[in-house]
């Protein structure tokens, strides 16, 4: 995958519906992600790919989640950090990631993640409560993963400005429209984003965000080339996104696709976006 082994999928994820329903997944549409994706079924497509490492992520807002996840990743020599669900708003917010830490697995976790795309308020990252809450992930020595939609990354940028302690992560580039062409609202707030230094970029989701069916790499390059000029390869990351990106493409044409969309970078710069930058990030 790049020039040396050892290469991280920084965004994946798995689920068992016998275990829990993802209730997000409805829909004519995301129905062939309505059975079970497994660590054992990514784990040769990824190695394959060159990926050692990988970064498992969040899905569901339940609390039973983050601590099952945990456990896959003690038990699996490909997962090396976990970036989990706890509610932000709750008083003792400190005291919980304090105990998912001391879970088995609890090493593993590095990050935690809401569904902020899916909040009615449209400034929820700057409610008094969930500030509380971003400051408890600064104290733990955790990152934050932003998954949100365009326009919302302005109030991304207050909170990233008002938290300058954490570090924000920018889930699938703010899920740029690229299927509908106009991509140049969205552009300038990741820029205005990317102008904070403690935020990071994932290269990951785009196949999903065009035309499921009929997308190109050149369909795809331009929002690319904005958050390698904006957030440049040591604030940028790879992300396969799956098994969402299995909607659009195989786990090895995602990983191709993103070898091409970085393909004038040089050798060290391309290690920083598939290695080195999430190894730092996550602490791997």
């Amino acid at each position: 995958m790049t020039d040396r082994a050892g290469a991280v999928d920084a965004h994946h994820h798995v689920w068992d519906l016998s275990v829990r329903d993802q209730d997000w997944l409805t829909g004519r549409a995301l129905a062939p992600l309505r059975r079970n994706f497994t660590v054992e079924e990514l784990a040769p497509q990824a190695r394959a790919a060159g990926v050692s490492r990988t970064v498992l992520v969040q899905t569901v807002t339940v609390a039973e989640e983050t601590p099952e996840l945990l456990a896959l990743a003690r038990g699996s020599d490909l997962i090396g950090a976990v970036v989990g669900w706890t509610d932000l708003t709750r008083p003792d917010v400190a005291d919980e990631l304090a105990r998912l830490r001391e879970l088995p697995g609890g090493r593993h976790l590095k990050g935690v993640r809401h569904q902020v795309q899916g909040e009615p308020d449209p400034e929820w990252l700057l409610r008094d409560d969930v500030r509380r809450g971003l400051a408890a992930v600064a104290d733990a020595g955790l990152v934050y993963d932003l998954v949100v939609l365009p326009h919302q990354l302005p109030v991304c940028a207050r909170a990233a400005e008002r938290h300058p302690e954490l570090t924000f992560v920018l889930d699938h580039l703010g899920k740029p429209p690229v299927a509908a062409g106009e991509p140049h609202a969205w552009a300038a707030a990741v820029r205005a984003l990317a102008a904070l230094p403690n935020t990071v970029c994932k290269l990951s989701g785009l196949v999903t965000q065009a035309d499921p069916l009929s997308w190109t790499v050149e369909d795809l390059a331009p929002c690319a080339d904005t958050v390698l000029e904006a957030f440049g390869p040591a604030r940028l990351m790879f992300g396969s996104d799956w098994p969402v990106c299995t909607l659009a493409a195989r786990y090895a044409d995602v990983v191709d696709v993103a070898r091409e969309l970085v393909g004038g970078l040089g050798e060290r710069e391309r290690q920083e976006v598939f290695a080195d930058t999430a190894a730092r990030v996550y602490g791997l």
